[in-house]
């Protein structure tokens, strides 16, 4: 199958190239300059869709475009606007143009965090702050363009590419003994390449198959829960076992750690609804985690000649 990724070379859409082949997918990657959600007009975007493979198209769409700087987003509330509202729904209206199915990425910064259970799809958004509510905006507009679309909500991505907390880690290890790292904010950790696997899969879907249950919100996240300082310390333990950097963990509370956009408390997503209608479960993040963190710092040892 064709898929046509929207973005540029974030962690999704090139997690979604590395592992098309196992599924047997072609992914096109569109993405600036030729998509450009920030100021494109309806007619910029769907000419860049329409294009992705000539005359033929893609079978389906997979919106991985979004302003993800969470914090930046509080400062520049018109481009998050611009990027994740206003562009999703001129994604949206092409792939109605095109009749095409879409797959369309949010978060689930689109709640307020306050629910002490994980969130399902029928619980009432709150967004807290300008990206969320710039996602939220962009999940409606998905659905009122009336897009042959199923939109999954995901969390606390990370992988082998881009910036992401994983990688940050790393990072801080190579010279600090200890990292202090937030206690009580808990989420589920997803990787890119396990989210990647479920958007074909439901992408496939969509085109495969009519009924109306595919379509809708759904919730996308790794098998089980933690905190930050869990995965920080779970990166730590797989990086030293891999012979790369670690650090002790010091668990703080988020009042010592402040940031301009406010965290959810509880990112937790109930991912039940993907499991019973599209039949995916994202592995657990435990052996994600492992397995990106090997691959890093492998990768690590490879530029530096240390490999063996």
């Amino acid at each position: 199958m064709r898929i046509a990724v929207t973005g540029g070379p974030g962690q999704l859409v090139l997690s979604m190239g590395e592992r098309a082949s196992t599924l047997a997918h072609r992914v096109e990657e569109v993405g600036p300059p030729a998509l450009d959600l920030a100021s494109g007009s309806d007619e910029s975007v769907f000419a860049a869709l329409a294009a992705t493979f000539g005359g033929a198209g893609p079978q389906a769409i997979v919106n991985a475009a979004a302003h993800t700087a969470v914090d930046r987003a509080e400062s520049e509330p018109e481009l998050a606007f611009a990027i994740n509202a206003t562009g999703a729904g001129a994604v949206a209206r092409a792939a109605v143009r095109l009749n095409i199915p879409l797959v369309h990425i949010s978060t689930d910064y689109v709640f307020s965090g306050e629910k002490l259970l994980p969130y399902t799809e029928a619980d009432a958004t709150g967004p807290t702050g300008v990206y969320g509510a710039s996602k939220l905006a962009g999940e409606l507009a998905t659905i009122e363009a009336g897009a042959d679309a199923a939109i999954l909500r995901t969390a606390w991505v990370y992988s082998p590419f881009g910036a992401n907390f994983v990688k940050t880690m790393l990072r801080l290890a190579i010279d600090r003994d200890e990292v202090s790292v937030v206690d009580d904010q808990r989420g589920c950790p997803t990787s890119a390449l396990d989210l990647a696997d479920a958007a074909m899969t439901v992408a496939a879907n969509l085109v495969t198959r009519s009924d109306p249950v595919l379509r809708g919100v759904f919730h996308a996240t790794g098998s089980g829960e933690a905190s930050w300082a869990d995965v920080a310390q779970a990166v730590f333990a797989a990086s030293a076992s891999a012979g790369g950097p670690s650090a002790l963990v010091r668990r703080i509370a988020t009042a010592q750690y402040p940031t301009p956009a406010r965290r959810p408390p509880n990112s937790r997503l109930d991912c039940t609804r993907l499991a019973a209608i599209h039949g995916i479960v994202l592995p657990d993040w435990h052996a994600s985690c492992r397995d990106i963190t090997t691959r890093l710092i492998h990768e690590i040892k490879t530029e530096k000649g240390l490999a063996r």
